[in-house]
Parts: C-alpha cells; structure tokens; sequence
C-alpha cells in the first residue's frame, strides 16, 4: 500500500492505492527559483530583451503607459511581485510618474475583481498609487481596431488604445489556445464579449459535433483560435511584453521579455520543455490535483487538470479529480450547460449561443465520454453527475470508486502544470516548440 499526499483547496488530502502494478509521478522538471527577481527583471527587459529594444528605449516620461495583467484566477503566478519590481523601474529608469500608468485586469468574461482581490493582485502601496481597473467585457465604451482574417471584429478596452501597451502575464498550457499568455491579455482579456465569443467558437469541429481537432494543449501550429488572438493582439500594437514563468509551487523561474508576440513564444517553449511530461503509453488510473487554492478555485478554472489528466489515461480508464471548487462553476452560467445536455442538443445549442463558460463545460463532458471520472469536490454530487463527473463528498467515497488492483497508475499533483504525451519516434506525439 502507498499513501500519497495532494493539496486539495486550502488544505492537503491523503490517498492511499492498494495493489497497483505501479504507480508513477508526473512532475514538471524541476527549475530552481529566482533568487532575485529585482535583478532578473532588469536583465529580462535590458541586455536579454527578446528581438525588441531595451524597455527603457521604448518609453519616455511624457507616455501614458497601461499594464495589462491577469485576474485572481491566476494568482498563483504572483504577478503582484514582478508589477512591483515593474512599476519601480517604469518610475526610477525612466522618469514615468505615478498618474501617467493605469493598471488594467484582464477578466475576459471573468466577473469583477473586489478591491480586496485588485489590492491583492497588484499589492496595497500601487493600488493606492495607480490606476487600477477591471476590463467590463459589456462596456459601450470599447474601441473597434478592425476585423481579422477569420472575421472577428476586434473591440478592447478604451485604456488600451492610444497607449503604450505592456502585456504581463503568465504562461501556461492551455486547451484551446495552445498556450496562456501573451496575446490572450488582449484576447480574451481586454476584449468585448462578442469578439471574445467569435474567436473561441472556433473551438468547435467545423464539420463535426466535437471539438476542433486542430485545437490542444500545447498547438499552436494552424491552430486557428490562437492564430486569431495573435491578429487581434498585434492590431492593439502592444509595446512590450513580460512573461512569467513558474513552476507547480508557484516560484518564479523564468521571466522572458521584449517583443510581445516573440517573446512569448520563447516562454512557451521553454514552458514545453520543463512541463510537459514524455510517456510511453497511457495508464489505467490517472490521480490528478490543481494543486490547490486558487488553482481549484472554481471548475471553470480546476478543468485545465482534468484535461490534462485525460492526456494521459487511456480510453475507458480512471481519472480521480481533486478540485474543491469553493466558488462552484466559476460563471453565473456554468451549469445552466446541463440543460442542454441532458436534451441531447449541447452542441447545437453551444453552435447557436456559443460562450467561453459553455465551451469548458463542453470539453469537460467530452473527457468523461471517453473515461470515467470520480471528482472530489464542494460542488453538489448531483451536478456533478450529469456531467460524468462523478461527485464524491469524501476521499473515502472517491476512493471506493476505483480498484488499484494491477493497475498503472499516473499522479499528478500540478495537474495544471503538466501535460502528458505519448513518445514518438518519429516526435508526432509531442506538442510545444516543434508547433510554434
């Protein structure tokens, strides 16, 4: 018998697996921390300022700058620590006083941030300081920069336009786009709810009642929800970028800086090869935790592990889902979604009203289509179970629900930050740099 220990909201939660044939942990690689963050950004946006000018030759003391950062749904970034060492150099190196930088939060279709959470994500000393927003997705104030090639029309938030732009953000696997960061601050992150909806609809199978195959973790390569923020973000024009990379505890690891689109893309490789994870085939049972608090804050958010964890079980196996979910679904709609699920029309219904909260709940259904799922979690059981989620109140419960016995077993305690793929010899199985 092995007894395994996995953070669970706020606290940990220990499991124990009986007669397994082996169990294995999937972990990002080890990247050590930086020790000085004050130093790492100078360095970052100076001398290894990636294909851009040194941050400070891209700015003056007249500039009305805006620093685009993300919500509390990705506070595990600490984002607050490198917006500090920031907003210091902004004023020290190159003379830009206080009321000439607004601080505005990311939320896509998020709700708001209470000044609570802004004080948090931004510390107490800048939000006294500083401009500091939310972005309303619903604004009639938005601006209107044009209409892609796939036909989204692009509107943003007023204090992104006719301002020198600086992006912030952390990068990540992501379902649909690929990777987080980068030009997700503008789109979804900044952008009108309309123009949200236009690009993330290309999420769906053109042809088919599924998901779009040229979508996934780690695609960037003719994936064409990516390749649309990519446009919409480039007619924003932002100056610079900063992109934070950490690892499953939240320690700053890497920070890549300078242009905003190639820039970020050197993080994603980088995020490629440290977090994702080589397997040579896939397991029966697969343990996956967020992490914890804020990661399984809501099951908007804690579905990125669940995805995840499907990349690495095979068909009809075991995913045991940790994820408190003290905020419920994370959307007022989440799981308005059931309805017409259970009448047989989701994906028509998510064709003709299609949202970013209806998609996640989408793809959850898919994973639990093609395995069985056992979450652990606040959330209502009976919600739970209609989606193939299978609720269960207790580690008890969960664990009733699976026989170790002679299984291969995959744990993955960082399950956000750990992307599973089959090895090939030929790379086909693998996502990331050889995609970008």
């Amino acid at each position: 018998m092995e007894t395994i220990q996995l953070n669970y909201g706020s606290q940990q939660v220990a499991l124990e697996i009986e007669g397994a044939a082996s169990v294995t942990w999937l972990r990002e690689k080890d990247i050590p921390a930086i020790s000085d963050l004050e130093s790492a950004f100078r360095r970052a946006v100076e001398e290894e300022a990636v294909d851009s000018p040194p941050l400070k030759e891209l700015l003056g003391p007249e500039d009305l700058v805006t620093i685009v950062i993300s919500d509390i749904t990705r506070f595990w970034m600490r984002q607050d620590k490198i917006l500090e060492v920031m907003v210091d150099y902004l004023r020290r190196e190159i003379g830009l006083p206080a009321e000439n930088i607004a601080v505005l939060v990311a939320l896509g279709t998020h709700r708001p941030q209470t000044e609570e959470e802004l004080k948090l994500l931004v510390t107490p000393k800048l939000y006294a300081e500083l401009q500091v927003k939310n972005h309303d997705c619903l604004a009639d104030d938005l601006v209107y920069l044009g209409t892609t090639s796939f036909g989204t029309e692009v509107r943003i938030n007023p204090l992104a336009a006719g301002r020198k732009l600086i992006l912030l953000s952390g990068t990540v696997h992501h379902l649909m786009a690929g990777y987080g960061g980068g030009r997700k601050s503008i789109l979804p992150g900044i952008a009108a709810k309309s123009t949200i909806n236009q690009n993330h609809l290309h999420s769906l199978s053109p042809d088919r009642p599924c998901s779009n195959p040229l979508i996934g973790m780690g695609v960037l390569a003719d994936n064409p929800v990516h390749a649309d923020m990519a446009e919409a973000a480039a007619m924003a024009k932002p100056v610079f970028g900063v992109n934070i990379v950490v690892n499953g505890r939240s320690q700053h690891c890497a920070l890549i800086a300078g242009h905003w689109d190639r820039a970020w893309q050197k993080s994603c490789r980088l995020v490629q090869e440290n977090m994702g994870v080589p397997i040579a085939k896939k397991a029966d049972v697969v343990i996956v935790s967020c992490g914890g608090y804020p990661k399984d804050i809501n099951l908007y958010q804690a579905v990125k592990s669940l995805l995840n964890a499907a990349e690495g079980v095979r068909e009809g196996g075991t995913i045991l889902f940790l994820a408190e979910c003290r905020e419920g679904g994370g959307a007022p709609e989440f799981f308005d979604w059931i309805r017409p699920l259970e009448a047989g029309r989701l994906d028509q219904a998510l064709r003709e009203s299609f949202s970013i909260a209806g998609y996640i709940f989408y793809a959850s259904c898919e994973v639990s289509s093609r395995c069985r799922v056992f979450t652990l979690s606040r959330l209502p059981a009976d919600t739970l179970n209609h989606m193939g989620l299978g609720g269960c109140a207790s580690v008890q419960e969960l664990l009733a629900r699976v026989d170790f016995t002679g299984k291969d077993v995959y744990i993955m305690p960082y399950g956000g930050n750990t992307v599973p793929f089959l090895t090939a010899e030929d790379g086909a199985g693998k996502p990331g740099p050889g995609n970008l």
